[in-house]
Parts: C-alpha cells; sequence; structure tokens
C-alpha cells in the first residue's frame, strides 16, 4: 500500500484554464520546498514537459489507452516516489475522452482508478448563480470520481466573486481559490513548439513557469488545497519499475543508445529513457535541432513523437546530422523514428532537404491527422516482431508520400500500410508508449549490441524478368568496402495507387 498525497485538475472542458492552474500549482509547491511530481492525463507531450519544469523532475504521461488501464496506478506510484504531492492535469473536460469512450481512457476514469480528488477550474467570467448547478452536476455525475473542490478562473470583480462563493457555499462546495481576470497570464510557449523550450530550457519557458507559480501562490489555498491532496487513499498493489518490466540481459559492454531531446527532456515518453537504461544501454541525449553529430559511439538512434512539425526548417538546416543519420542508417545500425522523425528520415520536407535515408517525400498538409490506432507489425524489425500488436498515437499534419515502403511499419484496420522497415530503420508517424511493451527496449539495445545487420541488396519495385547467366570471369582481388554517402541509394519504396490522407478528429 503506497500513501501519496495526490489530487487531478480538470475543467468542464478545454480553455477553462487548467493547464496553467496545475503547472502554477507544481511551482508554487516546489518555491515552499514540497517535493512535487506533474503529470498528465492522455498522450500529450507538451503539456507533461511543463509539469516536469514545474516541478523540477521529469513530466509523465498516464494514458491508460496507450499502456493500458491495468498500469495507470503502477506507472504514478513509480513517477510519484518520494514525493509529498503529485498533481495530475486532466485532458479535455472532466467526463471528455479523446476516443468517445470516457469510462476507459477520461480523465475521471483515472482520477477513479488513482482514488484521487478532483479539483475544477471553471471560466466564470460570463457566469453567476448557474455555477453551482453546473459544478453540483460535475459532483454528483460519476459516484466513483470524487470533486473536492473548485478554483474561479476569471472573475470579474469582488462582487462577483462573492456571489459566486455564495452560490457554491449553498451546495456545499469548497472555493480552493479565485483568480481576476489577467490574474492568470498567458505566458506559455505556443503550443506549436511542443516540449522544445522545456527541452532547450528556455528564458521564456523558465519564466512563464515562475510567472504561473507566482499567480497561484497569491490567489490559492495552497494549505487547503495540500490537505486535499493528502486526503486520497492509499494505493494497493505494486509500483511499476524499469528494471521488472525490462529484464534486462547481461551484456559485457553497455551499447550506447541515442535518444533525441535536449537537456530540459525527451522528445518522448520518460519511461523510454529509463527502459533503455534497465535493458542494459547507456543513454546519450541527442538533439536533431543543435547537434552536428551522434554522440561518441552511438550503436542506435531513437527518435520520439514529441518533436513538433513546426522544426522542419531547422532539422533541415542541420546537415551535419543529416549526414551523419544517413551514413549511420546505411551502415545498418538500429534506428527507431517516430512522427516527425519519419519526414526528416525521408528526401525532403516541404522542400527542405532531409536526411534522405528513405526514398519518400513529406508535405505539410491542411488537416491533421489525429487518434489512436491499434497497429499490427507486419515484418520482424528491431522494434517488434513480425505479428506484433500494440496501441499507438499519431498527431501530425505531414503527408509522406509514399506512404508505405516496401516493408511497411505497421498495419491496423480500416487504413493503408504505413511508415517504413529497411534493414535495421524503422519509421512511422505512430508513437508509442514503451511501458505497454518493454520488450521494445530490449530488443532495440540486443539489437545495438549486435552491430549493423547484413547489409543487403536493394528489393527491386518490380519482378525481375530471369536473365543469363554471366560469362565467367578470373576472380577478383578482395578490396573491403568503402562507404560513400553521395552514392547512397535511399531506401526501396512500393507505390501505393490508394494512398488517402488518413484523418481521425480527436
Amino acid at each position: 500500500m503506497s500513501a501519496q498525497p495526490r489530487l487531478v485538475v480538470s475543467a468542464p472542458a478545454s480553455g477553462h484554464g487548467k493547464t496553467a492552474i496545475a503547472v502554477g500549482l507544481l511551482a508554487a509547491c516546489a518555491a515552499r520546498g514540497i517535493p512535487v511530481a506533474g503529470f498528465k492525463v492522455g498522450p500529450d507531450h507538451t503539456d507533461a514537459a511543463y509539469l516536469g519544469l514545474a516541478a523540477g523532475r521529469p513530466g509523465r504521461n498516464l494514458d491508460p489507452r496507450l499502456v493500458g488501464a491495468q498500469r495507470i496506478a503502477p506507472l504514478f506510484q513509480h513517477g510519484a516516489s518520494g514525493t509529498q504531492l503529485s498533481v495530475i492535469e486532466g485532458a479535455m473536460g472532466l467526463f471528455d475522452s479523446l476516443t468517445g469512450q470516457p469510462e476507459i481512457d477520461g480523465t475521471a476514469a483515472v482520477a477513479a482508478v488513482l482514488r484521487a480528488p478532483v479539483v475544477l477550474v471553471v471560466d466564470v467570467a460570463s457566469m453567476g448563480h448557474s455555477l453551482a448547478a453546473l459544478v453540483h452536476g460535475f459532483r454528483m455525475f460519476d459516484e466513483m470520481v470524487h470533486l473536492g473542490g473548485v478554483v474561479l478562473n476569471r472573475v470579474a470583480s469582488p462582487r462577483h466573486e462573492q456571489m459566486l462563493r455564495t452560490a457554491l457555499d449553498d451546495i456545499g462546495m469548497p472555493v480552493l481559490g479565485a483568480l481576476r481576470r489577467g490574474d492568470l497570464p498567458n505566458v506559455l510557449p505556443a503550443r506549436s513548439h511542443g516540449p522544445v523550450p522545456v527541452a532547450h530550457r528556455t528564458v521564456e519557458a523558465v519564466r512563464a513557469v515562475r510567472r504561473l507559480g507566482e499567480a497561484v501562490a497569491g490567489s490559492l489555498d495552497l494549505d487547503r488545497i495540500v490537505a486535499l491532496a493528502g486526503s486520497a487513499p492509499a494505493l494497493p498493489g505494486p509500483l511499476w519499475t524499469p528494471a521488472e518490466a525490462a529484464g534486462a540481459e547481461v551484456f559485457e559492454q553497455r551499447p550506447v543508445v541515442a535518444l533525441a531531446g535536449g537537456p530540459g527532456a525527451p522528445y518522448t515518453y520518460v519511461e523510454t529513457a529509463e527502459l533503455l537504461t534497465a535493458a542494459g544501454a547507456d543513454v546519450a541525449v541527442v538533439d536533431p535541432l543543435r547537434d552536428e553529430g551522434l554522440p561518441a559511439g552511438t550503436r542506435a538512434l531513437v527518435v520520439g513523437a514529441g518533436l513538433p512539425e513546426g522544426y522542419a526548417e531547422e532539422l533541415s538546416a542541420n546537415r551535419r546530422l543529416c549526414s551523419s543519420v544517413a551514413q549511420f542508417a546505411a551502415d545498418g545500425w538500429p534506428v527507431i523514428a517516430e512522427g516527425v522523425a519519419l519526414p526528416w528520415l525521408g528526401r525532403d520536407l516541404d522542400g527542405r532537404p532531409m536526411c534522405g535515408v528513405l526514398d519518400a517525400t513529406s508535405v505539410t498538409g491542411e488537416q491533421t491527422v489525429a487518434g489512436y490506432r491499434e497497429a499490427t507489425a507486419p515484418a520482424t524489425s528491431p522494434l517488434a516482431p513480425t505479428g506484433a500488436r500494440i496501441t499507438g498515437y499519431k498527431q501530425h499534419r505531414a503527408i509522406v508520400t509514399p506512404r508505405a515502403g516496401a516493408v511497411p511499419a505497421w498495419t491496423w484496420s480500416g487504413g493503408n500500410p504505413e511508415g517504413f522497415v529497411w534493414r535495421q530503420v524503422h519509421a512511422s508517424q505512430l508513437g508509442l508508449h514503451w511501458a505497454a511493451a518493454p520488450e521494445i527496449a530490449k530488443r532495440v539495445v540486443a539489437a545495438a549490441v549486435a552491430g549493423p545487420a547484413q547489409l543487403l541488396p536493394p528489393i527491386p519495385l518490380r519482378p525481375v524478368p530471369p536473365m543469363s547467366p554471366p560469362p565467367p570471369q578470373a576472380p577478383a582481388q578482395h578490396q573491403p568496402a568503402q562507404h560513400q554517402p553521395a552514392q547512397y541509394k535511399p531506401a526501396p519504396v512500393a507505390p501505393n495507387l490508394n494512398d488517402t490522407v488518413d484523418i481521425t478528429t480527436a
């Protein structure tokens, strides 16, 4: 049993200010010297990064769809270990869901699994006594969810605040704080930057978190909030540990696995680095936007789906790293690429040259492709064996042509094959949470230890007619093969005449 103080910060819908409140609450408590941890419900890398920056330790995601509901409590206990307060920021509204199944993956479902009290942030700018009806409905809607208090955001005046407090007092709902219009500054960097400002520890990101902490400390009753979090009952069951999940093998040497990110955050879920380390690797961070080469001794490269597509220009401008990655892949070393890393490995994105590992081109479309996919691996790769199934999440605008290579990375019901498997490259726009399948880390580390795959000749796009045998020649003296990047041939691809944009609203 584990008694870890915790609460969920949610709202009736998106746009009420829950992200700013959650980040500010963590920053305010951390400034008081309270050890804190931040979590985000769902697959969002950006909010998790800012929660982590505010807490001073990695922000984590709790996504039942990606990792399974049975892993939510163990993963939470792992991430909250050693803290005195955990803040879990919800996704969308309290009873909403990206998939339309809130009983499985909504914020309320996560709150119920964690037995965590909920703080409801409400934008009350245009509300009066009806606030009581709204809050009462949220309190009574699900008996498994404990609504512990309300934070009033964008209050118009002292008289407005008093009216709202009186309305909530009539239904016995505590008000844990009130912020006037303008009290909660809109200072977080634009979401189009994703977790990059946190990864780079920019002045803008650090200052934004500090200002939100000051705003929350001056407007919310931190003592009552901490007490509410402390009322959460103990959680049964063991915590999740990377070592037990990965089941590490013992290698004579620990291979270096380069993981894309920055000093402040990786461009993937935090558990990826933990699992790779537990599986026997030394994880070294490489920043595709700044570093001009792979870390010394790199034997595998992993680029997660957290890197935003808006940085295509910076990715293209880093020609030295592009050349280094192209040679690394051509030499047969393992490369795992998710999200924008697939277009990055292609020839070009919006006309900008990329790494040229894959014979594919990409353009930014007008619509966003977003949603979960139940994916199946059609071929064996360093990431998965043939037939392996896993749930991933994709969110992108880039349209890759062709959609898949001669050997696709994934197939799923209702969509065309997607991605590329070539030599030891596995590239797809689908992002995975490795905690759902810890064996991925073992496979990547084992591939890194084994070294470059045998360099097979390119697979022809069409059957080649039989040829007459060549005349016998005198044996030539063997010369060691020498790689020349200028003559490197991209991975072969199969044309897809039925390729369409796969849109799922989320």
